[in-house]
């Protein structure tokens, strides 16, 4: 009798809360030495590489914002960003939200973990907060760490804009920092992507891998002559669309369409993970993921979201072809050359001049009247024109020019060799390259109005 009584006297187990769960899955996550490793690497690595190369007297060129790594510390970040979203933040996301789930296959300890939580809702929010918590830890980590080595190698100058307009350190310092908040929303689209493979494949090496894989396939689509539509409806777009943030004005259209994208995917991607994992059968012990039901609770959705979105972004911002068009590339080199003839007049000590003084303008072809000029590739030449005041003559200079399918150009200078050729200028933090011999550009995709 007393045992009875004691027995209803004994009140029902409750679920764990989220916030005890989260806890506990962020110090699981954190434990782990791979885990350790890559915070330690993010926090330490990116700063130690952006102050090295930030020292060497070969820069990246190649690299958007390479070139001005010895003028200012404030281009290291923003190349450690191109870096990061290449191929950084995918591997990061593959090893932290690709395995969260993943891990308790392989060690077989679902049905512990549920007997102490009881509640797979809560086990899916607390292992999906305790990812994406060590995901920020990271990013944040490499964004600081390169900031803070460009600007104790090189220190807090001015940083030369993708028009050629020169941005104060503060105003350098708060793009820089908008420019790694805007790549958080394809970072999430990619934990997401993680999460719902770690959840539908199990312990399959393949749900470690999407998205890595996922990344890499989006990347070389971003590289092929796509669509303007197409290329914007992924969410790889937002890994590079930050460069419309360093024009004046900001190119924000391609920007805010990008981190929409990339937060519909998140968004879709999470809440498939979760359907899939709250309807799993955890009694079965050796569940090794379902290859058939990835493809149609994963690929399919998210395929359908690309059609989706490609139709309304078509739709919304008229985009047609591949959004590099004659009148745009023009009307990029001529502004981007007219910023940068008037830092080289200042560097020269000659009269200063304002853009409006200069009236630069710029006709391009590819190479043949013959070809139409619009679309990317390496083939561009144009001829730039400018006037100074109180002299009759014109100005003219000649550049070569590789514009990408993303809408980047790198303009060489192609003559005459005292305007636009290889030689050093005095700037204020030691000899540098003629600022008019080469130098990068920004082309949006989308529509824009005509002056």
């Amino acid at each position: 009798m007393t045992a009875t009584v004691a027995a209803d006297n004994v009140a029902p187990a409750r679920p764990v809360s989220v916030s005890r769960g989260y806890r506990f899955e962020l110090v699981k996550l954190v434990s782990q030495w791979r885990i350790r490793l890559l915070v330690l690497a993010c926090w330490i690595a990116p700063g130690l590489f952006v102050a090295a190369v930030s020292r060497q007297s070969t820069l990246p060129a190649d690299t958007l914002f390479g070139r001005w790594m010895h003028a200012t510390g404030w281009a290291g970040p923003l190349v450690m960003l191109g870096f990061a979203g290449s191929w950084a933040l995918p591997l990061l996301t593959s090893v932290v939200a690709g395995d969260v789930f993943a891990s308790e296959d392989r060690l077989g300890t679902w049905r512990h973990l549920l007997v102490v939580v009881r509640s797979p809702r809560r086990i899916f929010a607390a292992k999906a907060l305790a990812s994406l918590t060590v995901l920020l830890l990271l990013v944040a980590g490499l964004a600081c760490s390169s900031a803070a080595g460009g600007l104790l190698a090189v220190g807090n100058q001015p940083l030369v804009g993708l028009d050629g307009h020169l941005l104060s350190p503060a105003d350098a310092a708060g793009k820089v920092l908008l420019a790694w908040v805007c790549v958080l929303a394809p970072t999430l689209a990619l934990a997401g992507i993680g999460l719902l493979g770690s959840v539908a494949l199990g312990r399959s090496p393949m749900g470690l891998l999407l998205p890595a894989g996922v990344a890499l396939a989006m990347q070389l689509a971003q590289m092929m002559p796509l669509p303007a539509a197409v290329r914007l409806a992924l969410p790889s777009y937002a890994f590079i669309a930050w460069n419309g943030l360093f024009t004046s004005p900001a190119q924000l259209g391609p920007l805010l369409i990008g981190i929409v994208v990339s937060l519909v995917w998140a968004v879709i991607a999470t809440v498939l993970a979760y359907l899939l994992f709250v309807r799993r059968d955890f009694t079965n012990a050796a569940y090794d993921g379902s290859g058939r039901r990835a493809f149609t609770a994963g690929v399919l959705p998210l395929a359908g979201v690309v059609a989706v979105t490609v139709a309304v972004v078509a739709a919304t911002t008229g985009a047609t072809g591949s959004g590099v068009e004659q009148d745009k590339v023009q009307r990029s080199l001529a502004t981007a050359f007219a910023h940068l003839y008037r830092m080289q007049t200042k560097q020269l000590n000659r009269p200063d001049v304002t853009e409006a003084q200069v009236k630069a303008s710029a006709t391009c072809n590819k190479g043949s009247i013959r070809v139409a000029a619009q679309g990317p590739g390496n083939d561009w030449r144009c001829v730039v024109s400018w006037h100074l005041p109180g002299v009759e003559a014109t100005g003219t200079a000649i550049y070569q020019l590789d514009v990408t399918p993303d809408g980047r150009f790198m303009a060489d200078g192609d003559g005459p060799k005292e305007v636009n050729g290889y030689f050093l200028v005095r700037t204020p933090t030691g000899d540098a390259p003629n600022p008019l011999w080469q130098f990068d550009g920004n082309v949006e995709l989308l529509r824009v109005p005509k002056e």
